[in-house]
């Protein structure tokens, strides 16, 4: 099978080839897909892309236009395909579901870590030789009740991990865990209850009609004044305009973020040199209270070799005519 990769990384190539083993002839390209790139699929029988790729209607009937009949993601996420378009017009999607759910839950309680105990705050004022502790202070995890929005693969990982720090969990999610109730005392809670009652929020739900900028100026008001908000999912399930002002009014603490609503052209490129245009992220990115980092959370070394893997997996599922168990059912219409 012909094989095109988009958005093809440096750190990612390796495990792709190694795991491809020469069975489907790929090229790797940098450029991401969107309406203008989908002409350089012409003659493939596949592409793979990653979480920050087009794949609206336009961009997929231009693939198909170019004999592409495949399309798997390097991603677990789908949101930015159009999946009922693709199955319309013949376009079978697979996706990478389960490569290290344990990636994404550490990075957020690193990422919680980081900014609740002012870490990368501190690390630069003794790179100045300041050993002051005044604006050092954080709060303890132990005892601090945490809300964790999504109880799937990585939201069950986390409330494992936050009930390991002595906190108490409490969730929402249209499916409850009878397990976690039963073993981690995990309370469900309608979401602005859980709002009100957290110190601490984790996202960790897909991107769909129903998330889509769920976390807003209501949300945030409802919020404690020093609860910290943590996303690892999809920017676009915070509003980004009322995330800024919540902030800035201090409604919340903290902010503590793997993603950006308006991510799709500035992340994974650095614009050291040129610099970006995105006044929104350049002022979120601007307050003291934010910790931003850009997309890394699936990022480790095993996760990468299971991305490849599934990857391969998917593609020769097709080529051998066999049921792919990463297909998408497109039974959810994703954004």
């Amino acid at each position: 099978m012909k094989v095109l990769v988009y958005s093809a990384k440096d750190f990612e190539i390796k495990n792709l080839e190694k795991s491809n083993g020469n069975k489907h002839k790929i090229k790797f390209v940098p450029d991401a897909l969107n309406p203008t790139t989908a002409v350089m699929a012409a003659g493939y029988d596949a592409i793979s892309i990653f979480s920050n790729d087009e794949a609206s209607l336009v961009v997929l009937e231009i693939l198909q236009e170019m004999g592409v009949k495949y399309i798997t993601l390097r991603s677990t996420g789908y949101n930015n395909v159009s999946v009922k378009s693709a199955k319309r017009i013949g376009l079978k999607v697979a996706h990478a579901p389960e490569y290290s759910p344990h990636a994404i839950a550490e990075h957020a309680v690193g990422l919680l870590l980081a900014l609740n105990r002012k870490l990368i705050q501190s690390n630069e004022q003794v790179h100045q030789y300041n050993f002051l502790l005044d604006d050092l202070v954080g709060f303890d995890l132990n005892g601090k009740t945490v809300g964790i929005f999504g109880t799937g693969r990585i939201g069950s990982i986390l409330v494992k991990l936050f009930h390991a720090f002595g906190c108490k969990v409490v969730a929402n999610d249209v499916k409850r865990n009878q397990y976690l109730e039963n073993h981690y005392d995990l309370e469900y809670l309608p979401l602005e209850e859980l709002c009100r009652r957290s110190d601490v929020i984790s996202i960790n739900t897909p991107l769909n009609y129903e998330t889509h900028h769920i976390f807003q100026e209501p949300f945030f008001k409802a919020m404690k004044k020093d609860a910290i908000l943590i996303n690892t999912a999809r920017g676009g399930i915070v509003k980004t305009d009322d995330i800024i002002q919540a902030l800035k009014q201090g409604d919340i603490g903290g902010y503590a973020t793997d993603v950006y609503e308006h991510e799709r052209g500035v992340f994974f490129k650095d614009n050291s040199k040129k610099g970006i245009r995105d006044e929104h992220l350049k002022e979120l990115i601007s307050l003291p209270n934010v910790l931003l980092t850009p997309h890394q959370a699936f990022a480790t070394k095993e996760a990468l070799v299971r991305i490849a893997e599934t990857t391969i997996y998917n593609l020769d599922c097709w080529e051998e005519g066999k049921t792919c168990k990463n297909e998408l059912g497109f039974e959810t219409i994703m954004l």
